[in-house]
């Protein structure tokens, strides 16, 4: 079974770009996870035969947002995590299987001076235990764009970035607390010492071409899932995007 997760930064502008029904007919996924979709029900009507969607949208207008695209019909369906400080950016869905959870998740930004680091440490703690709640029950997938460049390993530019926002030890930090608490980064897992491998550029200065990039786009299973891993990919061959899409494969 193969799941992709992409943040597309405005699925409109992508499709207008052309190549997206491309993409995900090439990538041949079971699951297709989206974030930052920047979208508003009615705005774009995308469909794919064999699969059904799942959108959630931000109240506000041309921000966040994510949706899901399966070919496998859901238990249930979550909007969000049950906390009305977090619920209205469109950040979260999470789809019941029978032997797990799927979450997608667009974790928010930082942003410029840090503006917004204590709201995102509030976001992490209750975002783990939300995490731990679906993992009490059954296996657990989390898939997005987690705005958190973990490692060193993982950004092309450690010493200059520190303390920039997705690579601040705060951030870094939660991450850290995350994955110790019970879930693991499947790409990190699979490959430790992997370098220059990245799912996200700046625009600014040639960073793609450059490879300056950092990888804030994850898989994590949670330890009672990890079994099921058999592999996963960082597709940075393919544009439309500031970000690549990125993949896992289970059994």
């Amino acid at each position: 079974m193969r799941l992709i997760s992409w943040n597309v930064n405005g699925l409109r502008a992508v499709c207008d770009k052309g190549g997206f029904r491309e993409t995900f007919a090439a990538l041949d996924a079971d699951f297709f996870c989206l974030q930052e979709t920047k979208m508003q029900a009615g705005q774009l009507d995308l469909q794919f035969e064999g699969y059904r969607s799942y959108w959630n949208y931000a109240d506000r207008k041309g921000y966040s947002g994510t949706a899901i695209f399966t070919r496998h019909e859901p238990l249930s369906v979550t909007y969000g995590i049950g906390i009305d400080e977090h619920d209205h950016e469109g950040r979260v869905i999470t789809l019941e299987m029978p032997e797990f959870y799927l979450v997608c998740v667009y974790t928010p930004n930082s942003q410029d001076a840090l503006a917004r680091l204590d709201y995102r440490m509030k976001w992490e703690d209750d975002f783990r235990a939300y995490l731990h709640s679906l993992a009490a029950v059954k296996g657990v997938i989390v898939c997005g764009d987690l705005n958190v460049a973990h490692k060193e390993i993982d950004i092309k530019n450690p010493s200059s970035n520190r303390r920039n926002a997705g690579f601040t030890d705060e951030e870094r930090g939660k991450m850290t607390e995350l994955l110790e608490s019970g879930f693991i980064d499947t790409f990190r897992y699979l490959y430790p010492d992997r370098k220059d491998i990245y799912s996200w550029w700046s625009y600014r200065f040639s960073a793609r071409s450059r490879n300056a990039g950092w990888r804030i786009d994850y898989f994590l299973v949670s330890e009672n899932f990890k079994n099921h891993i058999r592999d996963a990919s960082i597709h940075n061959e393919i544009y439309g995007s500031d970000h690549c899409p990125v993949e896992l494969d289970i059994d």
